[in-house]
Parts: structure tokens; sequence; C-alpha cells
């Protein structure tokens, strides 16, 4: 699919985390969100065939991913596409959540409806999202590698709470964020904001259901048999 008939303010609420990419080549999704793609990339004299691929990316892994379903991946292929896929995106994405709602508190900061508190909760998860992804990087993820996961118990017990506090400060952010629902006033940045957010939550929860129910029941229970 190509996007070039698709207004910027769109395209992003279709694709959360294409903020970063149009940001990095000084799209303006947000005052500019009703030029389309094609028209501001000629406008800016970018290559629309470019960011045209860099957008296929983010629908092609998830093409790929239904054809191979990973709960019937190797143990070790399973911990190196958690790495790859969610440690890589949260890493990319929660940064630009963050600096996306800074900016709608400080611009919108009058408002009764201003998500107020949103920019320090992101910024306290990722703190806790970053720690507990070393945990499993260092830690655990070896120990699978190295077909040790069924001695892996306290590893993995600590990382299954760790996961109880992912669930709560989901539950957090949505109610800063009035469940994601931006209201009618909301500029494109604000819209991109709930989108981002809304998709980071169902991949988190995608996430650690892989680990909680594929991941650490089978490393517990057998050895690698690669």
């Amino acid at each position: 699919m190509t996007w070039e008939s698709t207004t910027l303010g769109d395209l992003v609420i279709a694709i959360p985390g294409s903020t970063a990419l149009l940001r990095s080549y000084r799209l303006d999704f947000c005052c500019g969100g009703t030029v389309t793609l094609a028209d501001a990339c000629r406008i800016s004299g970018i290559s629309l065939e470019k960011i045209n691929k860099e957008l296929e990316k983010f629908q092609n892994s998830q093409k790929a991913l239904e054809k191979n379903p990973v709960h019937t991946w190797p143990l070790t292929k399973i911990t190196e596409y958690i790495v790859d896929h969610y440690h890589q995106n949260l890493r990319s994405r929660v940064p630009e959540l963050l600096f996306l709602a800074e900016k709608v508190e400080r611009v919108h900061a009058g408002k009764d409806d201003c998500p107020q508190g949103l920019a320090n909760a992101i910024r306290n998860i990722k703190v806790e999202m970053d720690s507990h992804m070393q945990k499993e990087e260092e830690i655990l993820f070896p120990m699978i590698a190295a077909g040790n996961g069924s001695l892996a118990y306290m590893p993995i017990r600590i990382l299954l709470a760790e996961h109880e506090g992912h669930g709560a400060n989901l539950g957090l952010l949505r109610e800063l964020a009035y469940n994601y629902k931006a209201p009618e006033h909301a500029c494109n940045t604000w819209r991109a904001l709930y989108a981002g957010l809304d998709q980071i939550e169902q991949e988190l929860m995608e996430h650690i259901h892989l680990e909680n129910h594929v991941l650490f029941i089978r490393a517990l229970s057998e050895e690698i048999r690669e």
C-alpha cells in the first residue's frame, strides 16, 4: 500500500509511530496535517518513494507474523524477536511519545481536557521498562540461549511481578489520557499521541502475553532443541 494521497494528519493516526519518521523529514503533520503526503514531499523536495518504503515496513512486519506465528518458533528465535521487535520498538517509540506528550501539555495547558501529568507518567514508565528489558537481555535470555531456561525460576518470578506493574501503568496512562479519546478540538499532535499510546498498549499486552504464556512456560519445562 502507498500513502501518497493520505493527509499527514490521517497518516499519523493510521500508522502510530510514524510521527518520528515525519518529523525527521520536517514534515508538519500538526498544523500542516491537511496536506497529502505526496504534496508535502513535493513541497519539501523529499523522495516520496523512500518514505513510502519506510512506512511499508510497519505493514510488512505484521503480515509476516500472520503467516508464521511467533509461539511456534524455537525459544532462542522468540527471544531474538522480542528484542528486535518489542524491545527496539519501545526504545525508539516511547521517547517520541514522551516528546509528543510534553508538547501537548505545554501548548494546551489551559484546556480542561489536556492530559496533565501524562508526560511525567510516560517518563516514569520508560525508566521501569528500560530496567526490565535490561534484565531480560542480560540475565534471562542468555540463560535460555545456553539451554538453562529450566533453571530460571527466580528471574522469571521477578519478571512476572514486574509485568503486573506494567499492566497497572498501562491503566494509569489510559486514565490520564481520557481513554485515548481525543477531543474534537485536538490538534494532530494530540491525536497522534493518543493513537500511539493506544498501539503501544496493544503491543505491550501482546509482548507480555508472549513472555508469560509462551516463553516463560516453555523455558521452565524444556531445554533448547535447535
